[in-house]
C-alpha cells in the first residue's frame, strides 16, 4: 500500500514539472519572438530619411523708402514779452492767462498825467506858428507893395532923366534907386521871415505828431494772434519804458503765437544732407493719440559739435489749439527711397562677420548665397546683387541648414514670413 501511495505521488510530481517546463518554453518563445520583431522593425521602416520642411518667399520687386523716426518738444511759433512803450500807471487791463488774442486787440490801458500837458503844449505851439505865418505873410505883401512903388518911381525918374538930360538932379535919381533897392530887400527878409515861420509849423505840427502817437502807447495792443500765457502786472501797477534790453522794466504780458508751432528735431549727422525743405510729414502726438500733418520749413544748416546733430524745424498748423508747446510728438522723416527693386523679408538676411548671405532653395537643396544690400525699412531689406526675382528664400531661422541640404520649401506669403524656419 505504500510502495501504490509513493508511485502516485511520483506520477503526480512528474506531471508538475512537465507542466512547468511547457510553459516556460513558452514563455522563452514569446520573448524571443518580441525581441526578433523589434529587431527586425528598424530594417523594415529603414530608408531616407524625411526632409526638412521650410518656409520659403519668393523675391520680389517693391518700392522701398527708408524713414527716420525723431522726437522733437514743440515750441510756440513765436513768443514775446508785452512791454509799454511808455512809463505810466496801468488803468485797465482786459485779459488773463489762457485768453486767446487777435491782432489789435486792446490789452492795457496806460494813464500818463503828464502827457495831456505836452499834447496841449504841442497844439498850442502848431496854433502859433499859424499866427506867425499870417503875420510874415501880411509883412510879405506890405513890402511886395512898398517895392513895386520904389521900383515904379525909380523907373519914371530915370526915364525922365534919358530922356531929357539935366532935367532932373542926379541926385534924385540915385535917392530913388536906392529906395527901389531897399523895398526889395524888404521884400526878400518878409519871404525869409514867412518862410521861417512855416518851419516853426512844420516843426510844431511835427511834435504834435509825436505826442499823438506817444497817446496811441498808452492803448497795448497784441502784435500778433496769440495766447496769453502769463500775467505780469495789475490795475494801478506802475510799468516803466521798455524801450532799453538792459532796464528792469516789468511787461505786462508774456504773448505765445500757438495756432502755428514749430517742432524741433535733431537730425543725426549721417541723415542731415537728406533733409529737404517743403518736405511733408506725418506728426504723431503720443499724449492726444492723433496723427498732424506739418511741413519741414527750415533747418540750421550746421551739425552742433557736442551732439553731432542738425535742428530742424518743422511746422505743424493748430488752428484748434489742440497741440500745446512742451508736448513731444514723433515724425517720420523719408530719407530715400529706391523703386522697383528687389526684396526680401528682413528676416530671410543673415548677417555673417563677411558680410550678409540668404538661403535660397533650389529645387529641393539649400543654397547659400552671398548678396549685397541696398535701402532697409520695418519689414524690407533690399538686395542688390545675389539673387535674381522669382528666387525662393528661407524665411525665418536658419540654424541647423547647411548648404547642399535636402529640404521641402513651403511658400508663405509676405505677411506670414515671419514663422518658424524648420517645421514638420
Amino acid at each position: 500500500m505504500q510502495k501504490k501511495l509513493n508511485g502516485n505521488q511520483l506520477n503526480r510530481g512528474s506531471r508538475i514539472a512537465i507542466a512547468l517546463l511547457a510553459c516556460g518554453l513558452d514563455l522563452l518563445v514569446t520573448s524571443c519572438a518580441s525581441r526578433t520583431e523589434s529587431a527586425e522593425a528598424p530594417r523594415l521602416n529603414s530608408g531616407k530619411p524625411e526632409a526638412a520642411i521650410v518656409p520659403v518667399v519668393k523675391v520680389v520687386r517693391s518700392t522701398l523708402s527708408s524713414d527716420l523716426v525723431l522726437t522733437g518738444e514743440f515750441i510756440p511759433y513765436q513768443e514775446i514779452d508785452v512791454m509799454a512803450k511808455e512809463a505810466g500807471y496801468i488803468k485797465a487791463i482786459h485779459v488773463d492767462i489762457g485768453d486767446r488774442m487777435h491782432t489789435g486787440q486792446r490789452i492795457a490801458e496806460l494813464d500818463i498825467p503828464e502827457m495831456q500837458n505836452d499834447i496841449v503844449r504841442a497844439e498850442a505851439g502848431t496854433q502859433a506858428s499859424l499866427a506867425d505865418i499870417a503875420t510874415a505873410r501880411g509883412n510879405l505883401t506890405r513890402a511886395q507893395s512898398t517895392s513895386d512903388i520904389a521900383d515904379l518911381s525909380y523907373k519914371r525918374i530915370l526915364d525922365v532923366s534919358t530922356k531929357e538930360p539935366g532935367l532932373v538932379p542926379r541926385q534924385e535919381v540915385d535917392v530913388a534907386h536906392a529906395r527901389q533897392l531897399e523895398a526889395a530887400a524888404l521884400v526878400a527878409s518878409a519871404q525869409a521871415n514867412l518862410s521861417t515861420a512855416q518851419q516853426k509849423l512844420a516843426m510844431a505840427k511835427a511834435d504834435q505828431a509825436r505826442w499823438a502817437t506817444l497817446e496811441k502807447y498808452t492803448i497795448i495792443a497784441a502784435p500778433f494772434d496769440g495766447v496769453v500765457t502769463k500775467r505780469y502786472a495789475n490795475t494801478g501797477a506802475m510799468i516803466q519804458q521798455g524801450t532799453s534790453s538792459s532796464s528792469q522794466a516789468m511787461p505786462v504780458i508774456r504773448l505765445s503765437q500757438n495756432n502755428l508751432l514749430r517742432l524741433l528735431l535733431p537730425v543725426p549727422e549721417s541723415a542731415a544732407p537728406s533733409i529737404r525743405v517743403g518736405e511733408t510729414v506725418d506728426v504723431t502726438v503720443d499724449a492726444l493719440h492723433k496723427t498732424f500733418p506739418g511741413r519741414v520749413t527750415r533747418f540750421e544748416d550746421k551739425v552742433d559739435m557736442s551732439t553731432r546733430t542738425m535742428n530742424t524745424e518743422v511746422d505743424v498748423p493748430n488752428r484748434d489749439y489742440v497741440l500745446i508747446p512742451g508736448m513731444y510728438a514723433q515724425v517720420k522723416l523719408h530719407m530715400s527711397q529706391s523703386k522697383k527693386v528687389l526684396a526680401v523679408p528682413l528676416d530671410a538676411v543673415e548677417e555673417t562677420d563677411g558680410g550678409r548671405e540668404v538661403y535660397a532653395v533650389q529645387g529641393d537643396t539649400v543654397r547659400v548665397l552671398p548678396v549685397s544690400v541696398g535701402v532697409k525699412t520695418s519689414q524690407q531689406q533690399e538686395i542688390r546683387t545675389g539673387v535674381q526675382e522669382g528666387d525662393l528664400v528661407i524665411v525665418g531661422r536658419h540654424a541647423g541648414l547647411e548648404n547642399g541640404q535636402k529640404v521641402q520649401p513651403k511658400l508663405v506669403h509676405f505677411d506670414d514670413a515671419a514663422v518658424p524656419a524648420q517645421g514638420s
